[in-house]
């Protein structure tokens, strides 16, 4: 392989991860405090698909601290299996735009209980991210 070049993502200084995992870690908090099933998903190995605010520190360069929404297992997979059938997407079925809204709730949501809270947050970039927030800092 030694003919290809590829242009491999560089990763954060460990300093700057150490900081997103206390970024992270505080922002879990706040929304558990504020009554949000919150849960580090890049720590917890058996979260896969557990319901609720998922957080995760993106370890590369450009990344940070992530949180997005996961539904129940049974909204998702119904989803899944509705995509999979293939979906007309001007006549989306009722479970998919359902998903989406509650997708669109959640991220208003969680951005405004962190904002309160005391941390710069703002949607995360939707290409990469989907319906993330992406936290920036916290400001005591």
């Amino acid at each position: 392989m030694s003919g290809y070049n590829f242009d491999l993502p560089s990763k954060a200084t460990p300093e700057v991860v150490t900081e997103r995992e206390r970024l992270a870690d505080e922002a879990c908090r706040a929304l558990v405090r504020a009554g949000i099933p919150a849960y580090r998903g890049d720590l917890d190995e058996d979260s896969g698909g557990r319901p609720g605010a998922h957080v995760r520190v993106d370890p590369l360069a450009d990344g940070g601290v992530l949180v997005d929404w996961n539904t129940q297992g049974e909204l998702a997979a119904a989803v899944v299996d509705l995509l999979e059938r293939g979906v007309d997407p001007s006549h989306l079925p009722r479970e998919i735009r359902h998903f989406e809204t509650v997708q669109t709730c959640m991220r208003d949501a969680v951005l405004g209980i962190l904002a309160s809270a005391g941390f710069q947050v703002e949607k995360a970039d939707a290409h990469s991210s989907g319906k993330a927030v992406q936290v920036k800092a916290f400001t005591h």
